[in-house]
């Protein structure tokens, strides 16, 4: 019961975070950082989508892969569903189909390091499911190639300074939009070792998962 209990909970705070950060990346950060135009290189989503990391990694910790997998799966049918009514259909298609193979990736990575220094399994983790998720979102939301799944954003494909500083460099806004939540996405995964470091000895796990990982 307790299990089921937890995996409940984690479920629904995955489905949250994939709710929230669906409708925060239609919304470029606006504002300027040393003369860098943040609206170029940014979107809110990029904030909130690395709290997805940590819930996959805590509830893999604690009951083990296969419950990991069910969190995964539950948040990816319940975000995707509401994100059909919060944003349009082609960010909900990218985000379902990033969301999907990024977090099995991590659950994956995970267990295979879980028995190293407990630091490692959770950065690799969510280090590499960062990097293949946003390569998936930014180019199924927004390359052209993907058009036939919904109208391109025409301000996301408007050209940008890469990183938002060379000028004598221009990419699509979309790939400046990429880079920049990647790189916020990585600095998540070194921050937020510190939740996980500060919850492992109250999320403890489970015997069963102690045995068979």
């Amino acid at each position: 019961m307790r299990q089921s209990s937890s995996v409940l909970i984690y479920s629904l705070l995955m489905a949250g975070v994939v709710l929230a950060s669906n409708i925060l990346v239609q919304y470029p950060v606006q504002g300027a950082l040393y003369g860098i135009s943040l609206a170029d290189l940014l979107t809110w989503g990029a904030f909130t989508y690395p709290l997805a990391f940590l819930v996959n990694d805590l509830t893999n910790r604690q009951f083990g892969p296969v419950a990991a997998r069910k969190v995964v799966f539950v948040g990816f049918v319940i975000g995707v569903a509401f994100s059909f009514y919060a944003s349009v259909p082609r960010i909900a298609i990218a985000s379902g189909t990033a969301f999907l193979v990024g977090q099995l990736l991590d659950v994956t990575l995970f267990n295979r390091l879980r028995r190293q220094s407990w630091w490692k399994a959770p950065l690799v983790g969510s280090f590499f499911g960062s990097i293949l998720d946003t390569v998936l979102f930014f180019s199924i939301s927004f390359a052209a190639v993907f058009v036939f799944i919904g109208a391109n954003d025409e301000f996301a494909l408007g050209v940008a300074p890469l990183f938002g500083v060379f000028s004598v460099v221009e990419i699509p806004r979309w790939m400046s939009w990429a880079l920049g939540d990647l790189s916020v996405k990585l600095g998540f995964s070194l921050i937020m070792l510190l939740p996980y470091g500060a919850l492992m000895s109250v999320l403890k796990p489970m015997r069963a998962v102690e045995r068979t990982a």
